[in-house]
């Protein structure tokens, strides 16, 4: 079963229009919230003109030397990240960060505020060098 969306709030993204030409609405909470944590993950902060601190800054640590501080570092400030911008939506219950050459790969479980329904989706991005 999935949760009713807010129509006055809710966007489906990445933005575009629908049949009638409206903007389009998501057709559930959890994918809806699936797209939020993805243009979070992979926005880099001062993107966003109005926002410029909107982001995580993950794609920048990609190329940079493997360590296992590093690793804990990326994993600690995609979970703030995280946080920062869907609290008020989303728990966080488990992160992994892990870069192969030039993809990119987040393993997140999480639960939905709303409905309570715990998730474990994974975000892939590749790089380019």
């Amino acid at each position: 079963m999935t949760a009713p969306l807010d129509a006055a709030v809710d966007v489906d993204l990445p933005l575009h229009f629908d049949d009638r030409g409206r903007t389009a609405q998501p057709p559930d909470l959890a994918g809806h919230v699936r797209d939020m944590i993805e243009m979070v993950l992979f926005t880099a902060p001062g993107e966003r003109v109005n926002r410029p601190d909107f982001g995580s800054g993950l794609l920048q640590a990609v190329f940079a030397p493997a360590s296992a501080e590093l690793a804990a570092t990326i994993e600690y400030t995609t979970h703030a990240a995280l946080q920062r911008w869907l609290s008020d939506v989303l728990e966080v219950h488990e992160l992994t960060v892990r870069a192969d050459d030039n993809v990119l790969r987040v393993d997140l479980e999480y639960a939905l505020l709303r409905t309570g329904e715990r998730r474990r989706d994974v975000f892939v991005r590749e790089v380019a060098r």
